[in-house]
């Protein structure tokens, strides 16, 4: 046989073994399948969120909800300790009023019936690794979008967050005085966070966390009418602001001198009547994008 002949008996052969991999039987569905294949899409999409870095733990603190929202009486309230001299001086933790609301979140794909039927899975775990990915970072884009906001968002006390003049007690707990936790200026924000505390400058309150889903009952009625499944991811959560007094924020250059000055303001800070929230500061930089 002629090398030439010989070459072309090969193609014909690996041609045809190819056409072989995609003429076979349909896979056939059936709710065992579906559901190997719901586990499949769903370990691509744990190990992505197991794999994916975040931030957001770093400077907020957990607060699981057993709600459909949840009041933070006690912001704003640093009994401190002092020498127990006479009765003991209650402080009460209902000053404030501030009310988180848990928001619900979701992200869907669909998957068409015959991309199953012929065995064409392997394309969709790169989109359900994405779902993972990014709903693992979806706390990072709550918090850090919410850090940003601060200059225009009011937290407990019903300034801004970042505020020129948030009004507190003095050491006698008679007189109101007001406190700047930022810096003006007109450049990118940077902070400065405390986050030494079991008190963070940031809460992420969890209701239900994220889940993985998916619709493939044939008597489903999108799923009859439009011979598709559905697959996606739900939450219900949301963050908001804690202490103020445990961040500062600037919109003036990030310079020796204003970080020096970011810091000593924090070491000045009290809560209404409590103790220097800013003792402990420390770490500052830009929040990272969302």
């Amino acid at each position: 046989m002629s090398e030439t002949a010989s070459a072309c008996r090969s193609e014909c052969i690996a041609n045809a073994t190819l056409a072989s991999q995609f003429s076979g039987p349909p896979m056939l569905i059936n709710s065992q399948n579906l559901d190997l294949i719901f586990k499949g899409f769903k370990a691509v999409y744990s190990d992505a969120t197991i794999n994916a870095p975040v931030n957001y733990d770093k400077v907020a603190m957990v607060v699981p909800s057993a709600s459909r929202d949840e009041t933070y009486g006690w912001i704003g309230e640093f009994p401190q300790m002092r020498e127990w001299i006479g009765p003991r001086q209650i402080k009460s933790l209902s000053a404030h009023d501030f009310t988180i609301k848990n928001l619900t979140f979701e992200s869907t794909v669909e998957v068409p019936r015959n991309a199953i039927s012929d065995d064409r899975i392997g394309i969709f775990k790169p989109m359900f690794a994405e779902m993972g990915q990014m709903a693992r970072r979806h706390p990072d884009e709550l918090v850090f979008g919410l850090l940003k906001s601060g200059f225009d968002t009011l937290c407990y006390d019903g300034q801004s967050f970042f505020d020129t003049d948030h009004p507190v007690l003095d050491k006698s707990g008679t007189t109101t005085v007001t406190i700047s936790n930022m810096q003006a200026g007109t450049g990118e924000p940077w902070f400065l966070l405390d986050t030494s505390r079991a008190v963070r400058p940031i809460i992420w309150q969890e209701r239900e966390p994220y889940e993985f889903q998916g619709i493939t009952d044939a008597t489903d009625e999108r799923v009859f009418m439009l011979d598709k499944y559905l697959y996606g991811v739900r939450a219900r959560v949301n963050a908001g602001f804690g202490l103020w007094q445990l961040a500062f924020g600037s919109k003036a250059e990030l310079t020796a001198g204003n970080y020096a000055a970011a810091r000593a303001a924090m070491q000045g800070f009290r809560a209404a009547r409590g103790p220097g929230s800013g003792r402990d500061a420390h770490g500052s930089g830009r929040a990272p994008d969302a």
